[in-house]
């Protein structure tokens, strides 16, 4: 029987971490990326692009994380398509990250003041540039804190992807508690882990709030 003693569980562990960190960067980045495509279509002029995009968010907001992943796995593999399981993680964690990022910056860029459209309106600029050089820099402002909050749910709900086989932190915690016998003590491990990674990104966003004074300003 193999003896594995307390670095070998602790090299294992981290070396899985790297695939959390890897994840939760692609969920951030692809997610990003993809929100603010569906925000534009969330606040368009367009009333049948609007109702879109507020379905699609409803609908990604109001399924399981877990559930979505098992369509994007299961559900392509019945049209033929082979999708190995970090494709699966990465293509879930995107579209569930776009959903919740478009809402919140929804939210940010309504509570900017509406004399900010009338003003910028009144200077001829067409709906783009007022976005671009007058309601973004302000919305931003306001976003970064509740987004760097969110990203804390995005890094957890990565542990989720285990389910479909993707080999992230809490897949090899399980295969290392098997291998070992000491379940308690892995998943201590995992969740310190989890907590290390966690906990930065929950006092930046309480410091961002703070240093920004978020909810007073437009």
């Amino acid at each position: 029987m193999t003896q594995f003693t307390m670095w070998d569980i602790l090299r294992n562990l981290l070396l899985a971490t790297e695939w959390t960190i890897v994840l939760f960067l692609v969920a951030i980045i692809g997610g990003g990326l993809l929100g603010l495509g569906i925000l534009m279509l969330r606040i368009s002029s367009i009333r049948a692009i609007r109702i879109g995009a507020r379905w699609f968010i409803e609908l990604i907001q109001g399924t399981p994380l877990l559930l979505q992943l098992f369509l994007v796995f299961f559900g392509l593999a019945l049209f033929g398509m082979n999708v190995p399981a970090w494709l699966a993680a990465g293509v879930g964690m995107v579209i569930w990250t776009a959903a919740f990022l478009a809402e919140i910056w929804r939210g940010c860029v309504e509570a900017i003041a509406k004399g900010q459209w009338e003003a910028s309106a009144s200077l001829g600029m067409r709906r783009i540039e007022q976005m671009r050089h007058v309601i973004m820099p302000q919305a931003l402002r306001i976003a970064i804190p509740p987004t760097v909050g969110f990203s804390v749910q995005v890094l957890k709900g990565t542990a989720l992807t285990s389910i479909i086989g993707f080999v992230e932190l809490t897949k090899a915690g399980t295969a290392v508690a098997n291998a070992t016998y000491k379940p308690f003590l892995v998943f201590a491990l995992v969740g310190l882990i989890y907590f290390l990674l966690c906990w930065p990104l929950s006092q930046g966003s309480r410091m961002l709030e703070r240093r920004l004074n978020a909810p007073h300003r437009n």
